[in-house]
């Protein structure tokens, strides 16, 4: 079920995403509502899982994660939740999707170097079963883009 959103609700979630460490009173002052308003309509986007937790942006290359790819991977698709377990306990990879198209899975994969990316796809994920294929596309820059955090 989605929740029903107005434009108040979606200038609160833009500036939670763009200020996640926003406190009540300038998320109120921001959104031009008041501080009790901006408090409910809080409560009611955690309670209905709209927003659904904070976290930091960290940079990968400051923490040593200097390699990163895209790994799209062809699989037998009758155990997506053993495969999905057994993919969160690789610790470079980052997110996963599963997909519609020519891929079946796509992975962001952050290892330390192109070594620990080899030992990641060659020595990891191609030895899951049912993985039938990878192919590994890597990333030379990333780039954030700040207006696909704004909803609406």
């Amino acid at each position: 079920m989605n929740a029903e959103l107005d434009e108040i609700d979606r200038r609160i979630l833009a500036e939670l995403e763009a200020d996640g460490r926003l406190s009540g009173r300038a998320l109120a002052e921001r959104v031009t509502i008041s501080r009790a308003n901006a408090y409910a309509r809080f409560e009611r986007l955690m309670a209905d899982g709209v927003i659904t937790g904070f976290t930091a942006r960290v940079d990968p290359v400051k923490v040593g994660l200097t390699t990163s790819a895209y790994v799209a991977m062809t699989v037998r698709q009758n155990n997506w939740r053993d495969l999905q377990a057994q993919l969160r306990a690789i610790p470079e990879v980052r997110h996963m999707a599963l997909m519609g198209g020519e891929f079946d899975v796509m992975l962001l994969v952050r290892a330390a170097d192109n070594d620990a990316l080899r030992r990641v796809v060659l020595e990891q994920l191609q030895n899951i079963p049912g993985v039938l294929s990878t192919k590994t596309f890597l990333i030379f820059e990333d780039v954030d883009n700040p207006a696909s955090r704004h909803l609406g």
